[in-house]
């Protein structure tokens, strides 16, 4: 196999494996656990946590280390943790379960920021865009097939059966990435941890199209975060829906996902970023204002759309900015400045979730919607705002980049 198609193989089993945790936390820690929605959102933040405990030392190591160990490892640790949630759901205990959920987190992350940091040093340059649409790939299709295959295993085989398989899904990825190549080590000048994050940082912070991405991404993501706490409370208590309904509405997510990452990579080259760099949050609205006119009684229907909508844009948008930050950014900064994004991005996840847990608790779950609508509006107007809009190809982005 071709190192690219290994590395897009390998993600296919860590993005199933994270995608169980995604959609099974919830409605386990509601099944099994009998959690209100606080608690749901407590576990969903444990799980998210990761990005913000891991991201930046993450991105460190995989500045300073080849990309390869850097995969390995962050197999290892998603193994173990899933593994051990499995255990966890089995003893009946909450907070081995919490811990367990966060550690394979980690290796998530760790992922994330080493097959980030591999993609260019394997593809050529005119290559990068539909190489990390191949790689987005799996994220999306298991967002579709994981909400439709847990409706039947949550029943038949049992919660624990379901981590079980996310841990053989990360032993697969392991086995995968073992034969990748190693890369070159590029000398690196010895520096204090903090010097060399505030570097990254200083470089997001200065570049007048990545601060936009992050902040557009921050926005979105502490909405999203708010809205998978939200969405069963205002399923059953609001519309009198059922709560399965929620894997059906990720299923559409994940189906949507799947056909926004296909289409990106199709239409790289063809059409400008800039497109869809503004169609992705900007369908994020449309999606909003369809979740808030959800109808009483039998809200199946909408809700699905509405997640399909807000997964074909977003996708589309994830491909498009991941070429963006690879193409502005120097090799050697690559992985502190993906950390720092990420931390940004996903870091913000932990604080939606207690954000919608704590909304629901307090107020009610349908004022929580109109939260998560204000931040999908906000995310568009960053991006009005910004230069992204003036992104006509990425040939111009690699061309400046090396002119720093």
């Amino acid at each position: 196999m071709r190192a690219l198609d290994r590395l897009v193989a390998s993600s296919y089993g860590l993005n199933i494996a994270d995608q169980i945790a995604l959609v099974a936390v919830p409605i386990v820690a509601a099944t099994v656990f009998g959690a209100s929605a606080s608690t749901i959102g407590l576990l969903v933040a444990c799980q998210s946590m990761a990005h913000l405990v891991g991201s930046l030392p993450f991105g460190v190591l995989v500045d300073r280390t080849e990309p390869r160990s850097a995969i390995l490892a962050s197999a290892l640790l998603s193994l173990g943790g899933f593994a051990a949630a499995a255990l966890a759901i089995g003893a009946g205990a909450i907070l081995p379960f919490a811990g367990a959920i966060a550690l394979a987190g980690l290796g998530i992350v760790l992922y994330g920021l080493a097959s980030l940091s591999m993609l260019p040093r394997i593809v050529a340059q005119a290559d990068l865009a539909r190489a990390n649409a191949a790689i987005s790939l799996p994220r999306s299709v298991a967002s579709l097939a994981v909400p439709l295959a847990l409706g039947l295993m949550l029943d038949v085989t049992g919660a624990a059966a379901v981590f079980w398989a996310a841990a053989a899904c990360a032993l697969a990825a392991l086995m995968l990435t073992a034969p990748l190549p190693k890369s070159v080590s590029r000398p690196q000048q010895r520096e204090a941890l903090i010097r060399r994050l505030a570097k990254g940082a200083g470089f997001v912070l200065r570049h007048p199209m990545l601060l936009p991405i992050t902040f557009c991404a921050v926005f979105w993501n502490f909405a999203f975060a708010m809205l998978v706490v939200l969405a069963v409370p205002v399923i059953t208590q609001d519309h009198g829906g059922e709560a399965t309904l929620f894997a059906g509405a990720m299923a559409a997510f994940g189906l949507a996902s799947v056909a926004g990452t296909y289409v990106a990579g199709r239409i790289a080259g063809r059409i400008a970023p800039r497109l869809v760099l503004m169609f992705g949050p900007g369908s994020s609205v449309v999606a909003a204002a369809m979740l808030l006119a959800l109808p009483q009684g039998n809200p199946g229907p909408l809700l699905m759309a509405a997640f399909f909508v807000l997964g074909f844009g977003p996708s589309m948008w994830l491909v498009t900015q991941n070429t963006v930050r690879q193409l502005v950014t120097p090799a050697q900064m690559l992985g502190r400045v993906n950390a720092v994004i990420q931390t940004a991005i996903y870091g913000t996840r932990p604080l939606g979730a207690l954000a919608g847990g704590a909304i629901a608790t307090a107020v009610t779950p349908q004022a929580g919607l109109a939260v998560v609508a204000a931040l999908f509006a906000l995310s568009f107007a960053v991006v009005l705002a910004s230069r992204l809009t003036t992104v006509a190809d990425y040939g111009a982005l690699a061309i400046a980049q090396e002119s720093v």
